[in-house]
């Protein structure tokens, strides 16, 4: 399988929408604060905005949409919340994964599931294999994961496969070996919530992709909120290392 090439190795072709949009889903505990629910409601809303969001994305020509649930360092919080994240997970699976189906979505799992529960990692597997023929939508969750993680184990996996490349492989080499080389680099980073930085995730994908923060919470984004982003990302100017004069050139 070919795999999608590197940003910074050569220039991706740019789309008025972006192909692939990845999204850092941050505000559920403060929007249940704001209302005075426990923290736990927060993260069900927020569920019902994935789902949105999936819908939003294939109406609108997405091709790719990865979500980070739950990152390497959110072991650290309470474990009464830990627990119903888990839990909510598998629920999420068991109801959802064959509506995702019906509509043509593609399921992946990203991240170091060896901390999950066997159910939760059979549920996983199962919807992968449910869904991996389906085309309309690849929707990826990024669970357990860290982006230091995905270089450091796309590293040791290289190089067991391929112990004659230690010290001397680039970034072709590593590629393939990363958590998601079916999908080509996000196009457009999208964090909700207000806080302004990437919190180790797709550190090594991101590297051109565009940046988008807004202040509203997870649970209060929707369509015209997605729409919002995209506008801002048909407004820049994608680069990639050249002058303005050159893709003018180029147009």
């Amino acid at each position: 399988m070919a795999h999608p090439k590197s940003s910074t190795r050569e220039i991706p072709a740019v789309s008025h929408i972006p192909r692939h949009i990845a999204i850092i889903m941050d505000g559920n505990g403060r929007w249940a604060k704001k209302r005075h629910f426990p923290r736990v409601m927060g993260h069900k809303r927020g569920v019902e905005t994935v789902r949105e969001m999936v819908k939003s994305c294939i109406e609108r020509g997405v091709g790719y949409l990865t979500l980070f649930a739950f990152s390497s360092e959110n072991w650290r919080r309470p474990e009464e919340e830990v627990s119903f994240l888990m839990q909510l997970f598998i629920l999420a699976l068991e109801k959802e994964v064959s509506k995702l189906h019906q509509n043509g979505v593609r399921l992946l799992v990203i991240g170091d599931l060896s901390r999950f529960e066997p159910r939760l990692v059979e549920l996983v597997r199962n919807s992968e294999a449910l869904t991996a023929n389906n085309s309309k939508l690849t929707l990826t969750i990024a669970a357990n994961y860290g982006g230091r993680w995905d270089i450091m184990q796309a590293v040791k996996a290289m190089l067991k496969d391929r112990p004659d490349l230690a010290g001397s492989f680039g970034e072709d080499d590593l590629q393939p070996y990363l958590a998601m080389p079916y999908a080509p680099e996000p196009d457009l980073f999208i964090r909700t919530g207000g806080e302004q930085r990437i919190s180790n995730f797709l550190l090594w994908q991101l590297a051109y992709a565009e940046l988008y923060f807004t202040d509203v919470l997870w649970p209060d984004f929707n369509s015209v909120e997605l729409d919002r982003a995209i506008h801002s990302y048909q407004q820049r100017e994608r680069r990639f290392g050249r002058t303005s004069e050159q893709l003018k050139t180029h147009a």
